[in-house]
């Protein structure tokens, strides 16, 4: 059995008021540590004291992650991965730009606002001894970088999939009934894990603007190769009244090899 978790942990920068990073990060890692995965994806982590504050909460987890670049506010973010130590041992990393041109550093296409990055890792699994891979991404907000996005990312995973199983994390920034949903999970490579694990429906959503029931979107997924079931999935809403951990849900995942 492995344990799944996506997260998107808001940018520690962000002006949020009452739910700004200092007073919510203790919360982001209580929520990690209650589900105490194998494997995290987290999006807009910013390679500053917001990592650092990741990597001394979690001791237990080798960090990768890589900048965004580009230029502006957000070349420090970064879709990084973790993965406990004593369950995997590193066999590659490696990482691309969502764009036309991927293997350059902080490019952008489609009329993307910014650049975004696919971070992944190919693993051996200490336990079983199988080599597996692990990607994680942010996707852009703009259809036309959606679109182009989830494109390239199918490719990438029909090809590596053929290799070793794979599992997907991310934000999207799409719902499931986009187009982007269907490209990469639409009965393809990969398979949506909450559904898999929810066969008669759950609210999926996960975007929820610290609280706002009308901005709800399930945007949020985690997909994996048919190498793997889906045996639980849950989007995890604890919160400490006002307080939220992020203006996203975690979704957390139970997967068994095949």
């Amino acid at each position: 059995m492995l344990k799944i978790m996506t997260f998107n942990i808001r940018y520690g920068l962000a002006e949020d008021g009452d739910n700004r990073w200092e007073r919510r990060k203790s919360l982001v890692s209580a929520r990690i540590h209650a589900f105490d995965p194998d494997l995290i994806g987290l999006q807009e982590c910013r390679d500053d004291g917001q990592a650092q504050f990741i990597k001394d909460s979690l001791p237990d987890y080798q960090f990768y992650g890589v900048r965004r670049e580009g230029g502006g506010a957000t070349d420090l973010e970064m879709a990084p991965i973790l993965f406990r130590k004593s369950a995997f041992q590193v066999s590659r990393t490696g990482r691309f730009w969502l764009s036309e041109t991927p293997r350059i550093p902080g490019s952008k296409s489609w009329d993307s606002v910014f650049a975004r990055t696919a971070t992944w890792v190919k693993l051996i699994h200490r336990r079983s001894g199988r080599m597996m891979a692990f990607l994680n991404t942010h996707f852009d907000y703009q259809p036309a970088a959606i679109e182009g996005s989830a494109r390239l990312l199918k490719r990438w995973a029909a090809q590596t999939a053929r290799q070793c199983p794979l599992i997907v994390t991310g934000d999207f920034n799409a719902d499931k009934n986009s187009s982007a949903y269907q490209h990469l999970a639409g009965g393809g490579v990969l398979f949506d894990v909450f559904r898999q694990a929810n066969p008669e429906g759950g609210n999926e959503a996960t975007f929820h603007g610290f609280g706002h029931p009308d901005e709800e979107m399930a945007i949020d997924w985690i997909l994996a190769s048919s190498h793997f079931e889906g045996v639980t999935a849950e989007v995890d809403r604890t919160h400490e009244g006002g307080l939220y951990p992020s203006d996203h849900w975690p979704v957390t995942a139970l997967l068994r090899w095949k």
